[in-house]
């Protein structure tokens, strides 16, 4: 391990886009051999007539037909296995908070191999072995938390498996143990920051804090920045879903100029969501991933609902892996409001620049008199409820930026700090109650 080198893999992460090709080719074909010991797979690659050898290149698969979470909750649990039950080691799950939840399995090499990842992007961002990493995630179904945990091990670093909450905790460890670096959801980041103002500490000056790894939740490319004005730190864009692995399939590199998918790894797609034919570079459209290493469970074209698009194929950090967008939201969050095509990041671009405003929020979609509204509850930074004209300008001029970004005038209200639900996981930003009417 040098750890002067920029590359932590540098024999895959420096390949020339032909040579990416290439390697995608060889372990396309092997994937679809693999798949066809899934039954699920095998049935459908013989209704399409599709063998190994029909592979000729990445653009090949565009004959492969798609997955879908729904047929993973169709095959719940183990249906889509394509190795022995004795083989696999652990399963991850999504939520399940509506039908079947989604099981992914992995074997030993798997779990290898996501580690490899997640240690790659640490190594990316400029952390090394001397460096100590925080984890303030949830740990257990939810693959944030052990996939840092061991891809920060593979790295070398000393690891504080914190797990996510209980803020005075984490800043006695921040300060004790000198931690260097950490891995938590966005909207988790701001409230740490408001308990150490409570508590009189400066993280600039009092902690050794210098790199941040945020994802798992959408968020603004203004929430980041508030962010790293905040603690004085560079905040790098992480993503992953358990459906590939869990963190480590995207991540920013110092540029911060879009997430590189490591396409040893992962063949990347966008796709427009209705024809699900390819989009050109640039343009936003759904993400759709397959897997190419992953041993007990390889997905081929699986429709993450994620919309993004493909930023470039090349970088000043010598990686020539693809470059994409950070998400946009995901085709099935958006809200439609009178017709209007929402998207919650879009609000909260608007309302993290107004220096007046803190980073918790809330949308609430209601029926009123058969007309559906939006109401955008934000906390303030400070407490002036009682400057009724500062108040009222405040509105006033939210409501006008809000309006012009979505083309709808929300209902919006500023209330006091620390008076709006917090979530120690993922945040809760949309509560539609539109459906207790339909």
């Amino acid at each position: 391990m040098d750890i002067k080198s920029p590359y932590l893999h540098p024999e895959y992460e420096t390949l020339s886009r032909e040579e990416i090709s290439k390697l995608q080719t060889s372990r396309l074909q092997e994937t679809i051999k693999r798949c066809l010991q899934v039954p699920f797979y095998a049935q459908k690659f013989k209704e399409m007539g599709i063998r190994p050898e029909d592979i000729a290149s990445p653009e090949d698969i565009r004959k492969l037909p798609f997955t879908t979470k729904q047929d993973l909750r169709d095959t719940y649990p183990f249906g889509l296995a394509a190795v022995p039950l004795s083989d696999c080691v652990r399963l991850h799950s999504s939520s399940g908070t509506t039908g079947n939840p989604t099981v992914i399995l992995h074997t030993q090499n798997d779990l290898d191999e996501w580690a490899n990842q997640v240690a790659r992007n640490l190594w990316m961002v400029g952390l090394r072995p001397d460096d100590v990493f925080q984890n303030s995630s949830g740990y257990g179904m939810f693959t944030g938390g052990l996939g840092f945990q061991y891809g920060a091990e593979r790295m070398g670093m000393l690891t504080v498996p914190a797990a996510a909450g209980n803020s005075l905790r984490q800043i006695k460890f921040i300060k004790d143990f000198g931690t260097t670096a950490i891995h938590a959801v966005p909207s988790y980041l701001t409230r740490l920051y408001e308990v150490m103002q409570e508590q009189g500490v400066d993280p600039r000056k009092d902690t050794n804090l210098r790199v941040f790894a945020i994802g798992a939740e959408p968020h603004s490319e203004e929430q980041r920045k508030r962010i790293e004005n905040m603690f004085g730190v560079k905040a790098y864009n992480s993503f992953g879903m358990s459906e590939m692995c869990g963190p480590g399939v995207g991540f920013e590199c110092q540029e911060q100029n879009g997430l590189h998918f490591w396409e040893d790894y992962y063949i990347v797609e966008i796709v427009n969501p209705e024809t699900l034919e390819p989009v050109p570079d640039g343009e936003i459209g759904e993400l759709v991933l397959t897997t190419l290493r992953r041993e007990a469970m390889p997905l081929i074209r699986y429709r993450t609902r994620d919309l993004t698009r493909v930023l470039g194929r090349s970088c000043p950090c010598g990686r020539n892996h693809v470059r994409i967008d950070r998400m946009k939201g995901r085709s099935d969050d958006m809200i439609v409001l009178r017709g209007v095509n929402i998207f919650p990041i879009q609000i909260e671009k608007i309302l993290m620049t107004f220096p007046e405003l803190a980073s918790n929020y809330l949308i609430t979609l209601s029926t009123d008199n058969d007309n559906d509204n939006m109401t955008v509850e934000v906390e303030l930074a400070e407490m002036f409820t009682d400057d009724y004209a500062r108040l009222h300008s405040l509105t006033k001029n939210l409501t006008r930026a809000l309006k012009d970004e979505i083309l709808l005038t929300p209902i919006v209200k500023l209330v006091p700090k620390g008076s709006l639900p917090v979530s120690e996981g993922k945040a809760v930003r949309v509560v539609d109650k539109r459906k207790v009417y339909q």
